[in-house]
């Protein structure tokens, strides 16, 4: 037994938290949405589904809140959440006579359980075992680190620290969704992988994670030579965050401009142009838009 005078104290299980990650609380949520959806009850479930959208930062349920109150849900770190709650609250408070809205609710209910719960294959086979030294290159591949629903710990952290210094050169997408990740840990990470030359897509959703962190990764994303090339950042179902602020957005769309190249409107609207007539092609944008007659422009525009 532990705690006895000349016994070392055994130290707490590095998975074992003194309280749940915020996704088991939402998703204890659902599943008693689900029990009073059984039971007919629908004020007892839309009260609960109050709660829910509070706790994800998602203020109101009815509709006319969803859908005009909170109108910047396109700034919203978990669209997808926010589309499911909007129709989920359509079937409880709008029911429609031609199907059953309780079927349809559940089923709403099960994607929501889904996709605010850690599904990958580590999760399943792992049974939340953390990763060993020897076993952490066993899961990365050619250019993606998985280390979904794997609880770490600051050892751990301090593990991938060092693999990400020494071998994250090659990466492209690194998950660590549903890690038990919190604030302290995601600042020992991020000068490792900002440092990342390939890296476009990181997941932290599902952890613990507060807007401490989303003011870091904002500040971090202000210098372009940190995360070079990253196109989007995952930071949905944490503890109080929940919307991107616009110099985090700004900060990805320079990056993603900078690897891609779109065409401009002028160049899609003189292609026909260019074909008939080859001169037009080599005048500079400028002049060949200012050469397009209004009307020609807005009839392109009503065909397209």
């Amino acid at each position: 037994p532990t705690g006895q005078p000349g016994q070392p104290r055994r130290p707490d299980p590095p998975a074992s938290p003194a309280s749940p990650a915020p996704y088991v609380r939402r998703v204890g949520w659902l599943r008693e949405i689900q029990a009073t959806i059984r039971e007919r009850k629908r004020e007892h479930a839309v009260h609960i589904l109050r709660l829910l959208r509070k706790d994800l930062g998602l203020e109101g349920t009815f509709l006319n809140e969803v859908l005009y109150k909170n109108a910047t849900f396109l700034n919203l770190v978990d669209p997808i959440s926010h589309d499911l709650l909007m129709s989920l609250a359509r079937d409880l408070q709008c029911p429609k006579k031609e199907y059953d809205p309780w079927k349809s609710s559940d089923r709403i209910c099960r994607q929501l359980i889904y996709h605010l719960t850690p599904h990958s294959k580590w999760h399943r086979h792992v049974h939340r075992k953390t990763p060993h030294p020897t076993s952490l290159q066993k899961k990365v591949s050619q250019d993606s680190m998985d280390l979904s629903g794997i609880p770490l710990t600051m050892r751990d952290v301090h593990r991938m620290a060092y693999y990400l210094q020494n071998n994250g050169d090659h990466l492209t997408s690194v998950d660590l969704s549903f890690t038990e990740l919190n604030d302290d840990m995601v600042r020992l990470l991020l000068p490792f992988l900002w440092a990342l030359p390939k890296l476009t897509h990181l997941s932290l959703n599902g952890n613990r994670l507060t807007r401490a962190t989303m003011k870091e990764l904002t500040d971090t994303m202000k210098d372009m030579n940190k995360f070079p090339c990253l196109a989007w950042v995952d930071l949905g179902n944490n503890v109080d965050v929940s919307s991107m602020p616009q110099p985090l957005l700004v900060g990805l769309r320079k990056r993603l401009s900078q690897q891609t190249t779109l065409p401009t409107i002028y160049e899609a609207l003189d292609c026909d142009s260019e074909i008939s007539s080859g001169h037009e092609g080599s005048q500079p944008e400028d002049e060949a838009a200012g050469s397009t007659p209004p009307r020609a422009f807005s009839q392109r525009g009503c065909e397209r």
